[in-house]
């Protein structure tokens, strides 16, 4: 097999180390590799490994201390809103808890988002929506991707409510959405999104009503709730139920 080079050979590096650390082949409890011994075990140049060590300390992974050199940094130092990082999360075994913590975001983000696109609507906005919606009525019979489609429609909704700060979460929930909607299809037994629950959040996002559009955005999310809480009950012994996202303490 051709091993990647430059660019392409950091990443491929970034992405090796990054699920090891994450996967606990590496922890904080443990001594990190040196150098030499990344670079032999990794076939790259000194100059490569750095520049993947430094990408990886960007994310809250590493970090360099004296006389300790590098060391891996606890969890709860790691960025999670960097999408490999939480990509990498997602992609353990042991996801369950985190895709409620994650949805438990997604409930305070998308329905606001879909009430403000219903009182920022415009054209351009209703139409990429309007081209989601075909996409995954295509996905139906085999003809696009479901996974993808479902996404654009969630970032649609996202850029259409004008705040510039949801549209910066597109990269985060379309990195997430699509280990999230893979894991909930399981769960559900199907792997293609309901259209007629998200044709109505188009829906009242056309016709400017911001409740409605908030409300059927929380539906489709609430029953991604009832999902994980229900795969999380059958995973775990009785009586450690956690309690499921948006319920009061």
């Amino acid at each position: 097999m051709r091993k990647p080079a430059g660019h392409n050979l950091t990443h491929a590096i970034v992405e090796q180390l990054g699920q090891a650390i994450v996967t606990g082949v590496y922890d904080s409890q443990n001594t990190f590799p040196i150098e030499a011994d990344l670079c032999r075990q990794v076939s790259a140049s000194r100059s490569v490994l750095r520049e993947a060590v430094k990408m990886l300390t960007a994310k809250g992974l590493l970090s360099a201390r004296p006389r300790q050199g590098t060391i891996v940094e606890p969890e709860q130092h790691w960025n999670l809103l960097d999408p490999d990082v939480l990509r990498w999360l997602l992609e353990r075994k042991s996801s369950l808890s985190l895709l409620a913590e994650f949805t438990e975001v997604r409930l305070a983000i998308e329905p606001m988002a879909a009430r403000l696109a219903a009182r920022h609507v415009t054209a351009e906005a209703i139409a990429r929506m309007h081209a989601a919606i075909e996409r995954m009525k295509a996905a139906e019979h085999g003809e696009d991707d479901p996974l993808a489609s479902d996404i654009a429609f969630h970032v649609a909704v996202l850029h259409a409510s004008g705040n510039r700060f949801y549209k910066q979460f597109e990269e985060f929930i379309g990195t997430a959405l699509r280990i999230s909607i893979r894991l909930t299809n399981q769960f559900k037994g199907v792997a293609i999104a309901n259209v007629s629950d998200h044709r109505k959040v188009l829906n009242a996002i056309e016709a400017g009503d911001g409740d409605k559009a908030h409300a059927a955005m929380d539906s489709i999310l609430r029953e991604v709730v009832k999902l994980i809480d229900g795969a999380t009950k059958r995973a775990r012994p009785a009586g450690s139920r956690r309690p499921p996202p948006g319920s009061p303490p």
